[in-house]
């Protein structure tokens, strides 16, 4: 059974418009694989045809986990959020304890990406500032075992 998967009206529609592609383009585009090997002759010998075989097989199950994401979503209401705390798809400003001012947003674990500081609510760092408020300071464990200090100078609403 698949958690809730939570997402901002921007990640629902990426995660859309990816299905959409797999489901057309990409699909035609391996049938098309399919077909061609299938003209070398001999499937059981042919490997173009098992990596097109292997590719299909890929895909589907691509497909299927993002359309299963796509029904065990909710979506982030706007409306909801304040800037006064911390939510999922709320912007936040932090100064770690090296005086060091950083920006994230907190999305759901399906839209992270940490290298354009789209952090989790899952994740360390996302976990301890859910909640927080601005001037809060949160101590982090960090997967490396490091303990930061991080203090909440902004919220805003993503």
């Amino acid at each position: 059974m698949q958690k809730d998967v939570i997402l901002t009206p921007e990640g629902l529609e990426k995660l859309k418009q990816e299905i959409e592609y797999l489901s057309t383009t990409k699909r035609r585009e391996v049938a098309e694989r399919i077909k061609e090997a299938r003209e070398f002759g001999d499937i059981s010998e042919n490997s173009e045809y098992d990596d097109a075989k292997n590719e299909q097989a890929m895909l589907e199950s691509r497909i299927a986990t993002l359309e299963d994401k796509l029904r065990s979503a909710s979506v982030i209401d706007a409306s909801e959020l304040s800037p006064d705390v911390v939510r999922v798809g709320s912007q936040v400003q932090i100064k770690d304890d090296k005086g060091k001012s950083l920006t994230y947003t907190i999305v759901g674990s399906t839209e992270a990406d940490p290298g354009s500081n789209r952090l989790s609510n899952e994740s360390p760092v996302g976990k301890a500032l859910v909640g927080r408020k601005k001037g809060d300071a949160v101590k982090v464990t960090l997967p490396s075992g490091k303990q930061r200090e991080l203090t909440v100078t902004g919220i805003q609403v993503a």
